[in-house]
């Protein structure tokens, strides 16, 4: 009798062991998988949680707000105990959020800020007024801004206007150009400076090549078109594919910054129709949130090194910085193919 009780409670023990660890799910939720860097946040981040002993619910929302919310509803109604939440438009999941809050479930925002909400615990991203910043400083070295006389005919982009990190971004790179537009040194012909203007919503790059198309008009003078602000890649390929349309060549192509080093855009640095890229490796990012996931679920300190800058509107987010860089034709290589983010078939150009 003894030696059956002894096996009735080793069973409750080890089905109580098996709840445990089956009650350690991850929600993931992504905006898109239409966008290559998406597509590699979310199985990065899958990959390192599920090497990590974690059940790992992964969706995308196909840049869709009502199906980002019915998602999320889908991972609390399942048991997530942590939620990591790249949004669509960060304002929009109030109500979800307050769900998640009131279930005791933690949220971290991941490289979109959520905003007008306190039911938000951590942010995890790179630093995206330093994305910025890289972009800016490039175009500054590239043209000699310091000591070139100029002017500088310049054209500005910027992403889209209900994704949090496009004004950090913009901001990051025009608090080093502005001076110089300050001074006339940079000249912007087509008068479009201003955010709400500039910006593409849902980066797209079909908005991004209808726009180029459009500013491409104030050149067809003949006037030399030096310079492309593009905050990322999906904009810098509609960018690019509109010039090249235009019949713009590798002698009179402009210089065009870009972030994300996606495939195609990379494949452009390489034949020089973009100049460089922001790098910014999802692996050091999934890294990082799956280290702030164990520590939630193990009751531990979570890692942040920045308590000061993202204000979503209710309060400072706590928040893991991750430190980007950029690739160009002259360190893609090493930055990209000797890391084993890409391989070099991948990259191979005709």
């Amino acid at each position: 009798m003894k030696k059956l009780v002894t096996l009735l409670l080793a069973a409750v023990m080890i089905l109580s062991v098996g709840s445990a660890l089956a009650a350690q799910k991850v929600g993931v939720a992504m905006p898109t998988n239409s966008l290559q860097r998406w597509n590699q946040d979310g199985a990065n981040m899958k990959a390192q949680l599920e090497k990590a002993g974690y059940e790992v619910d992964l969706q995308y929302a196909n840049n869709d707000v009502a199906t980002q919310v019915s998602q999320v509803e889908n991972m609390i109604l399942g048991g997530a105990e942590v939620l990591v939440i790249a949004s669509i438009d960060g304002s929009s999941l109030g109500t979800v959020l307050q769900t998640a809050k009131d279930e005791g479930i933690k949220v971290i925002a991941y490289d979109r800020m959520l905003t007008d909400t306190p039911n938000v615990d951590y942010y995890a991203t790179f630093d995206n007024y330093k994305v910025g910043t890289i972009q800016g400083l490039f175009l500054e070295e590239k043209l000699d801004l310091k000591n070139a006389a100029g002017p500088f005919n310049f054209e500005l982009f910027a992403g889209s206007p209900d994704d949090s990190n496009a004004r950090y971004f913009h901001g990051g790179a025009w608090d080093i150009l502005k001076p110089y537009y300050d001074e006339g040194k940079i000249v912007v012909k087509s008068g479009q400076t201003d955010f709400e203007t500039i910006a593409i919503l849902g980066w797209g790059t079909k908005d991004a090549q209808a726009r180029m198309d459009n500013l491409l008009t104030y050149y067809a003078d003949g006037t030399k078109l030096d310079a492309v602000l593009s905050p990322n890649d999906s904009l810098a390929l509609g960018i690019t594919n509109s010039l090249q349309a235009a019949g713009y060549t590798l002698d009179n192509f402009p210089i065009i910054t870009g972030q994300d080093c996606d495939v195609t855009n990379t494949k452009n640095i390489i034949l020089g129709y973009q100049a460089m890229s922001v790098f910014k490796d999802t692996r050091t990012l999934a890294e990082q949130v799956v280290k702030m996931v164990e520590a939630i679920l193990k009751g531990e300190e979570v890692e942040v090194n920045d308590t000061t800058t993202y204000d979503n509107g209710v309060f400072v987010i706590p928040s893991y910085l991750c430190d980007p860089v950029f690739a160009d034709k002259d360190n893609y290589k090493e930055l990209l193919i000797d890391s084993g983010y890409y391989t070099e078939e991948q990259l191979k150009v005709d």
